[in-house]
């Protein structure tokens, strides 16, 4: 363990919250499709963001996140409506934690706990208020802030401004490879929380940590 550690610094889409739950208000609204619809709208958000973020071409994670869908329904061949895509886009704001996140949190409340997340305020602070966890946060960041997503080194900067610490005494957590590799190659410490048993990246950017779930996080307790 390293006592190193300043700033504990969580993701949150996968990491905090279940974005695959989706699927059952997918499943109510397009039946025998719920799976294949939560899949490919995830799957097309990342996408977006990153060909965004390649284009120089920047809008909001919440923006991106409508426009996703409205592809994955015509990919799909399934009849959207304004009332559909907004239960949908509801139900994103609502999205349920893992089960071991609010014990874990609560268990190292007495650290600086930040919220750093490609997320944009209109949808990542109700998402954090409605699971009761603001009070547990020091910070909640959105790119949306610096307009530039993750992983894009000038996104991990910006957060790291704002910390007034050395870069190895953050501890980042993402499910997301991509988002480890990111803030690896940033200088960050990392720590995978690999929930799908999912191989490393092959990008020479090794994880600090590896741990299925954030029970992992304890051993800084």
């Amino acid at each position: 363990m390293d006592n190193s550690i300043k700033a504990f610094v969580f993701d949150v889409y996968g990491t905090l919250f279940d974005v695959t739950a989706i699927k059952k208000e997918c499943e109510d609204l397009y039946p025998g499709y719920g799976e294949k619809i939560s899949q490919t709208w995830r799957t097309k958000q990342v996408e977006y963001f990153m060909l965004r973020q390649l284009m120089g071409n920047y809008d909001t994670l919440y923006s991106i996140t409508h426009q996703a869908l409205k592809h994955t329904l015509k990919e799909n061949g399934l009849q959207s409506s304004e009332q559909n895509e907004h239960l949908l886009l509801e139900a994103y704001l609502h999205l349920p934690l893992y089960m071991e996140v609010e014990a874990v949190l609560a268990q190292l409340e007495d650290k600086n706990l930040v919220v750093f997340s490609n997320g944009s305020h209109d949808m990542l602070d109700p998402l954090i208020e409605n699971a009761g966890l603001t009070d547990l946060f020091s910070r909640i960041i959105s790119i949306d802030e610096v307009k530039q997503f993750k992983p894009a080194p000038a996104s991990y900067e910006y957060a790291w401004e704002k910390f007034g610490i050395e870069k190895h005494e953050v501890l980042f957590m993402s499910s997301n490879g991509w988002d480890i590799s990111g803030a690896k190659n940033f200088g960050f410490q990392t720590a995978w929380i690999n929930r799908k048993n999912l191989p490393k990246e092959e990008l020479g950017l090794e994880p600090d940590y590896i741990f299925k779930d954030l029970n992992g996080l304890l051993k800084w307790k």
